[in-house]
């Protein structure tokens, strides 16, 4: 709908425009109806976005937050690629001041589960936990990742000691110089296909930053800028090239770039998009893109997915229609109020400010909503069910 405000001559616009997400509850997400700032601009660039939001938030933070300093602007501006690699997360939370080293050096250290695999590892330096601590921070983040947590620690002495240590114990010299090893250091290691390996490495990084003194400064607001993320990927299901995120956000480099995968000229996984996240000490606090406001590039990005001019049509009537009538360059962003407000708390979870918060199953519990209607209530809204219902 905003999109089509932009082309119907609306210079700006912003809202608080509740919304609804029909999603699985997490910390920093609520099941049902949510807030969100809404705002889009016409004739705008990414750098107008992001000024805006530059100009608006630290203020706003600094002023009424639980903590008082919250970073300057500009904020960091990190790719999708990048902040895997080094975070093993695509929502950092840069108060944490540990880092994903790649250790491929123990690709061939005789460990079955490292063979061929990428392997990444998370080094704390000065590391004086317990066995304790160590088991339960791999089970933890097992449990929260979904991957397996290996680990071993190079001792006071200089020497290799505990978890997978006797298999890295050959390549001694290799792994302390390629990942910068001293005494007293803890190795956290995860591996597997790219996507599992960074994935449990960056729950290792957030867990160790949290739970080991001095690798957090956790009272302020660190804020930044995801960008370039990947316009396709591969389907988990389908085994085929799918839109990544947004589908109408527009592909950098334009038209020619689509033209060029359409060749065969280049990868289409190489494609990249218009699209931003805003991260506030590891929270997505939003999703932003620079529209795709021209039919033609519209319908080819769709053809990269298989579908063509009219499955668009069909699709996005409203949307397709008025853009053939012509659209300004445009683009937006759609903070959420109320994860703002879980952040200004220093909450950990959002339903702490939610006034009625429902649980993680999408119900209310005081109401017993969602319940059992009558049948008289469906035939008047002309709707049936089919199947045995469930007790």
């Amino acid at each position: 709908f905003k999109q089509l405000l932009m082309t119907s001559g609306f210079d700006r616009y912003f809202q608080i425009a509740p919304c609804f997400r029909d999603e699985d509850a997490r910390a920093d997400r609520s099941p049902g109806e949510f807030y969100q700032l809404d705002m889009e601009m016409a004739f705008a660039t990414q750098d107008d976005v992001f000024a805006v939001l530059e100009d608006v938030l630290p203020p706003v933070f600094t002023k009424y937050g639980k903590y008082k300093a919250a970073s300057a602007a500009p904020f960091r501006r990190i790719s999708f690629r990048e902040s895997m690699d080094r975070y093993g997360s695509d929502k950092p939370d840069l108060r944490i001041d540990l880092e994903l080293t790649d250790a491929a050096c123990l690709q061939d250290c005789g460990f079955e589960p490292f063979a061929g695999q990428t392997v990444k590892a998370v080094v704390v330096p000065d590391f004086h936990k317990t066995r304790k601590f160590i088991d339960k921070l791999c089970a933890e983040a097992e449990m929260l990742s979904g991957g397996k947590a290996y680990w071993f620690r190079l001792d006071e002495n200089g020497e290799l000691v505990g978890g997978i240590s006797k298999f890295v114990a050959e390549k001694k010299d290799e792994v302390i110089e390629k990942l910068g090893l001293t005494k007293n250091s803890f190795v956290a290691l995860a591996a597997g296909k790219y996507g599992a390996a960074v994935k449990t490495a960056g729950v290792l990084r957030k867990l160790l930053g949290a739970q080991v003194e001095g690798h957090m400064d956790a009272e302020r607001y660190e804020f930044c800028w995801i960008v370039d993320f990947p316009m396709y990927e591969i389907g988990e299901e389908s085994g085929e090239l799918e839109f990544c995120h947004n589908p109408f956000s527009m592909p950098s480099g334009g038209l020619d770039v689509l033209l060029k995968a359409e060749r065969g000229e280049i990868d289409p996984l190489t494609i990249t998009a218009d699209r931003y996240d805003l991260v506030c000490n590891g929270v997505e606090l939003s999703s932003g893109a620079v529209r795709n406001h021209d039919p033609e590039i519209m319908i080819k990005a769709f053809e990269m997915v298989r579908l063509g001019e009219e499955d668009v049509k069909k699709k996005f009537p409203a949307m397709y229609n008025a853009f053939c009538y012509g659209a300004p360059p445009h683009a937006g962003i759609a903070p959420g109020v109320d994860r703002m407000v879980m952040l200004l708390s220093g909450e950990e979870s959002i339903r702490e400010v939610i006034a009625f918060p429902m649980n993680k199953n999408a119900q209310d519990v005081m109401m017993g909503a969602p319940s059992t209607v009558e049948q008289k209530q469906l035939d008047e809204l002309h709707i049936a069910t089919v199947g045995e219902l469930e007790e």
